[in-house]
């Protein structure tokens, strides 16, 4: 069925890939993109040929309630990706992620509310878990804010589910453990890993490689939001998308670097590790709570599927009009 969908976030690294496959499926597509002077859309900019010109921009903020109010007109599904997301740079400008996680997903929270959206799925992530308890990591684990960026999720995953207690707003909180694959960002280690390969570096530098986490593939992310959309059965819940597929980090740049067929060596950089008590040291999703509601499951699973996403991953960070957007020799916050 054809919808009227704001997507906020969308000229980010998911929000843009949501976008191309709503589009494919015949939704009236609204993509909310941050407003520069540069008039970028971000990675919809590169958008694929058979989608390009198919969906309406508005560029705004989150951070304004006037913006958000007017984006979301007209509109009866909104899925809310639009935050900051770098955990180093949450150490920095920890007042930036309450505005724009705490304050822009409220604003987002209140003109759903006054405009009667019919479905609002809002974006979590595996760190408001912290170092897990126990695994694999169910949505009933302690939620332990590590980062102001965690704490800034947290805040605003309690915020999303006030609004279905108080006011009956049908909201899905989705919560999408580490999610990799074409466009995303240097700052997170596949891409880090994947660029100093691709441009003939050996010796990797990188922060802690002994946490594990559980690596899902964007598409698999996509198919997720747009169950959460699509079902009733979510309503009110917060739903984990994982691989349930533990793997180290360190493991993670040996397979790239086997899938690559090269040799490498691995470089402890200070400047790249967390403090201590901030770091997330296990992540490992149990989702059997969005295959018995939403019928999702990944197609990329295991250790075959992720060796499968990440040689998808290699091929298109390999070419080079992709890879010359990414500034290797600077480490990204």
């Amino acid at each position: 069925m054809s919808r009227k969908t704001l997507i906020t976030g969308a000229d980010g690294f998911i929000g843009s890939h949501l976008t191309e496959a709503l589009v494919r499926q015949g939704h009236d597509v609204r993509a909310f993109t941050l407003y520069n002077s540069f008039s970028s859309w971000g990675w919809l900019d590169h958008c694929a040929k058979d989608v390009r010109g198919k969906f309406e921009v508005f560029q705004g903020d989150i951070r304004d309630s006037n913006g958000v109010r007017t984006a979301m007109k007209d509109c009866d599904t909104v899925l809310h990706l639009a935050a900051l997301i770098a955990i180093p740079y949450s150490y920095h400008s920890p007042e930036t992620y309450v505005d724009t996680n705490v304050k822009g997903t409220l604003n987002i929270l209140q003109a759903a509310r006054d405009l009667n959206v019919q479905r609002l799925v809002h974006t979590s992530t595996s760190e408001v878990y912290g170092t897990a308890r126990f695994v694999p990591i169910n949505e009933d684990h302690p939620l332990q804010g590590q980062s102001p960026y965690s704490a800034s999720k947290i805040a605003a995953d309690q915020l999303a589910y006030s609004f279905y207690a108080s006011f009956g707003l049908p909201v899905v909180t989705a919560r999408p453990f580490n999610t990799y694959g074409p466009r995303q960002s240097a700052r997170a280690v596949i891409p880090t890993i994947i660029t100093q390969l691709a441009n003939g570096q050996r010796n990797i530098k990188l922060g802690a490689v002994s946490p594990t986490r559980d690596f899902n593939f964007v598409s698999d992310t996509v198919a997720g939001f747009i169950a959460a959309m699509n079902s009733d059965a979510g309503i009110g819940e917060t739903i984990n998308f994982g691989s349930n597929f533990e793997i180290s980090v360190g493991d993670t740049v040996r397979l790239i670097a086997e899938l690559l067929q090269v040799d490498i060596d691995i470089e402890s950089d200070e400047t790249r590790l967390r403090p201590i008590k901030s770091e997330v040291e296990r992540l490992w999703a149990d989702n059997s709570k969005a295959r018995e509601l939403l019928e999702w499951s990944p197609v990329y699973s295991g250790r075959e599927g992720f060796a499968r996403g990440l040689k998808e991953t290699i091929d298109w960070f390999i070419q080079p009009d992709n890879l010359k957007n990414y500034k290797v020799g600077n480490y990204n916050i």
